[in-house]
């Protein structure tokens, strides 16, 4: 590993461990563990189908690509996930209890970070007086994992990069089947 690698690690296992140790503030782990269920993926599906049913510009739209941005992040995700095999930040260190239990083993890439960043994505596109919201409360979901316990801020970078990819490719496809 080379010097470079070394002091990144250092870097994002520091930074972690000044966001885990946050928990402590008033309020952070129950609005943590709030901001966390947000991004657990069955509202991305609520608000999708209400849009459709109610909202006639852009509802419908909205909802398949949101369709084929989420068939096309999963199966990036679950394999990012499989061959890196990071090991979750409560897993490495023996001083780290996790405010949560994770759904799976491994942390790299957020899996809340991804999902949350394509909805966020699809909203801007959308719904661009939406757009900075979204892009908030997607960046807190993926913050509040790190202050959970469950990831590094590194595993919200790559799984924000990913979003942000999966909601852009879901689009450019989705003009092509229009």
């Amino acid at each position: 590993m080379s010097v470079l690698q070394q002091r990144f690690i250092a870097f994002d296992v520091s930074l972690y461990y000044w966001c885990f140790g946050a928990r402590h503030w008033p309020l952070a782990s129950t609005v943590s563990r709030s901001l966390s269920k947000l991004g657990d993926g069955s509202l991305y599906l609520i608000i999708g189908l209400l849009l459709a049913w109610l909202e006639p510009v852009h509802g419908i739209n909205f909802l398949l690509t949101g369709l084929l941005a989420f068939a096309i992040e999963l199966p990036v995700y679950l394999f990012l996930k499989q061959t890196i095999k990071r090991d979750r930040p409560c897993d490495r260190f023996n001083d780290i209890t996790p405010q949560i239990i994770p759904a799976d083993k491994f942390s790299l890439p957020s899996g809340h970070s991804a999902a949350a960043f394509v909805f966020a994505t699809l909203i801007g596109f959308y719904y661009p007086d939406l757009m900075l919201l979204a892009y908030a409360v997607a960046g807190l979901i993926g913050l509040s994992r790190v202050f959970l316990g469950v990831h590094y801020p590194t595993d919200i970078i790559a799984g924000s990069v990913l979003g942000v990819g999966a909601g852009l490719l879901g689009l450019v496809l989705n003009s092509f089947l229009i």
